[in-house]
């Protein structure tokens, strides 16, 4: 298990310019936007405007902060709610609006054919990870961690983590289309 805290974050431009992006985690550790397996990141969006494309990729959307917005994927409106987690193709035509300010969204990727990714409400006490990674994101202070702290547990890791279950955060599980070697 590894904190990954949300202090020690690189802000870096998005691949389309039109803002910056927080690495959570990726594999393989180090990998550019062309050679991941799978990111996790962090975008404070702050403007209408276009999503960068990636072919090849699926992505999950998660507003954490904020009122939400409305993207508009390959032409079809799609109002995306707070803590509601979208799923949809890295290669789509992507426009976000906001209509009641700024938000904060998670931002899973993950390439097409080789894993594949889950997003969903904390639901506290003990996490196993069998079938592949798994990475609990804060959405507020608890206990030993900051707003936006994550916890990464590895495949064929269990961890117990001291986080009140009411504690508002999500869990990613990231799990390979293939079984992990070892």
């Amino acid at each position: 298990m590894r904190i990954l805290r949300a202090a020690d974050r690189v802000a870096t431009p998005w691949k389309n310019g039109g803002g910056v992006t927080r690495e959570v985690a990726a594999w393989p550790p180090g990998a550019g936007l062309d050679a991941f397996d799978w990111r996790v990141s962090l975008a404070d969006v702050a403007a209408d405007g276009p999503f960068s494309t990636f072919p090849g990729v699926d992505r999950i959307l998660t507003v954490i902060a904020g009122d939400g917005l409305v993207l508009e994927i390959d032409g079809q409106g799609v109002r995306l709610e707070p803590r509601a987690p979208l799923a949809f193709p890295g290669k789509a035509a992507v426009a976000a609006r906001l209509p009641a300010g700024p938000v904060r969204d998670l931002n899973v990727m993950v390439r097409r054919g080789a894993w594949t990714a889950t997003v969903q409400p904390w639901r506290g006490g003990r996490i196993v990870a069998t079938d592949g990674p798994v990475l609990v994101v804060l959405l507020e202070d608890a206990e030993d961690f900051a707003a936006l702290d994550g916890v990464f547990i590895d495949v064929g890791e269990t961890a117990t983590l001291d986080i009140p279950a009411e504690a508002r955060a999500l869990t990613v599980t990231l799990r390979p289309t293939s079984p992990i070697p070892g």
